[in-house]
């Protein structure tokens, strides 16, 4: 863990000026006064695939910017089965949830490596109550949660087993290289799209077999958006 203190939050050690993802962060329009009322540290976080970042019922108390890698949100079903509820990529925030106090609803679990930025939710809170930008960049990323759990009930959870993976296979290239992507586990992919680990695993094999992608090294892809948008449309 990199804790990153107040002074040098802006041009220290975490450079937030310069932050490669600045654009599209929490924090974006932000200047360098307003990183003086946060009145407790931002921690820069490194998670190996596999690693649990939170779960379900800790008490919330931090939100998370994802600066690289896949997050998992997952929730247990009554039967002990899970069910990946939705992915976080890059530039998303989780935990929005710490904004209302309480506990957090999901475990989150990283994919892939992963690199997140820890904010305190109560210094998060506390400025927006007092910075318009901020406060509506947070009603933003409320409102792209709420479009993008839509969008996973409409798109990866109906339909054939081949459509449900290529849409996945299509939303995984929209921040990464443009038809490329990284995947993860048939066990995972299966959670995600409400499939089981056999017919995701024979899925991909037969999409593989037909030259609708390409494997180039384990669980890293290469397709034709064009081509692979209009089988699965």
């Amino acid at each position: 863990m990199k804790r990153i203190a107040l002074s040098e939050a802006w041009t220290g050690v975490a450079d937030c000026r310069n932050c490669s993802i600045r654009s599209s962060v929490l924090f974006a329009r932000l200047d360098e006064k307003d990183f003086d009322e946060l009145h407790r540290p931002i921690d820069q976080l490194v998670y190996a695939p596999g690693a649990e970042i939170y779960a379900a019922g800790d008490k919330a108390e931090t939100l998370f910017t994802i600066r690289s890698g896949l997050v998992k949100l997952t929730r247990f079903l009554p039967d002990g089965s899970q069910r990946i509820v939705r992915l976080l990529r890059r530039t998303d925030v989780m935990g929005l949830e710490a904004l209302l106090g309480g506990d957090y609803e999901h475990n989150a679990t990283a994919l892939q490596p992963t690199e997140l930025c820890r904010l305190p939710a109560d210094a998060v809170r506390r400025l927006s109550q007092r910075n318009s930008s901020l406060y509506h960049e947070l009603m933003a990323r409320w409102h792209r949660a709420l479009s993008d759990a839509d969008r996973w009930i409409a798109e990866f959870s109906t339909g054939p087993a081949r459509d449900r993976v290529g849409r996945l296979l299509l939303w995984l290239a929209e921040r990464d290289e443009p038809g490329r992507c990284q995947l993860f586990s048939r066990e995972d992919l299966g959670a995600v799209l409400g499939l089981t680990t056999e017919t995701s695993s024979r899925t991909m094999a037969e999409m593989k077999r037909q030259g609708v992608i390409l494997e180039t090294k384990p669980n890293h892809f290469e397709f034709d958006m064009e081509n692979l948008s209009r089988l699965v449309s």
